[in-house]
């Protein structure tokens, strides 16, 4: 079978109650929701709180789903909206980028960003540049930062960010250039200085 196949067999086998399947349901996808979660919670137990809500509402309603967007775009908008409904409560949860990054969560620059600095690879790859560079998508504004952190970091593709925040595919192309945008006019005078930097310690 294909992976079209096995993600109709295994939607088949949740509509059944099949806890097996939800058990494979959560292996699957877990790592992809709580990445988004955390992103946008910035905290690791909110992050765990809106994955476990996320799979609770989903199994709940799995009955309703009929197969117009793939599994994981469905589960990446549930947990969207799980995380705004906390993020917009009065009390916030906020701690500082060096607090709420996670070892394991790997390198989040976009290849895009490489396109308009001088910085050798392994200086990207640097604590102090990885924090700056989530502070920055973390200053975006909402809108703008949901599109970037599913089009550049999940790396989803535009049909399915918009299936996702439910809004048209072209409304994702317009946030994801203004994004980009910001990020540049934020991070450049920033990257300027270690580009400066980095060509004084080469002489």
């Amino acid at each position: 079978m294909n992976d079209n196949e096995d993600e109709a067999a295994l939607i088949e086998r949740l509509q059944a109650g099949d806890k097996a399947a939800c058990a494979e349901c959560i292996e699957i996808h877990s790592p992809g929701v709580y990445r988004l979660a955390l992103r946008l919670m910035q905290n690791e137990a909110e992050a765990e709180d809106v994955m476990q809500e996320t799979f609770m509402n989903a199994f709940k309603a799995i009955d309703q789903f009929e197969g117009r967007s793939g599994l994981g775009t469905w589960l990446y908008r549930i947990a969207y909206n799980a995380a705004m409904m906390r993020l917009r409560k009065p009390q916030q949860y906020i701690l500082s980028v060096e607090e709420t990054l996670s070892e394991t969560e790997g390198n989040i620059i976009p290849k895009q960003l490489f396109d308009w600095c001088c910085l050798p690879e392994e200086d990207f790859a640097s604590d102090e540049v990885q924090s700056e560079l989530e502070r920055a998508i973390q200053e975006l504004p909402e809108k703008y930062k949901s599109v970037f952190i599913m089009r550049e970091l999940e790396e989803l593709s535009t049909e399915e960010t918009a299936v996702a925040l439910d809004i048209t595919p072209s409304t994702v192309k317009v946030r994801l250039h203004r994004a980009r945008l910001q990020l540049r006019e934020r991070l450049t005078p920033y990257f300027t200085e270690l580009v400066q930097g980095s060509l004084e310690g080469a002489d």
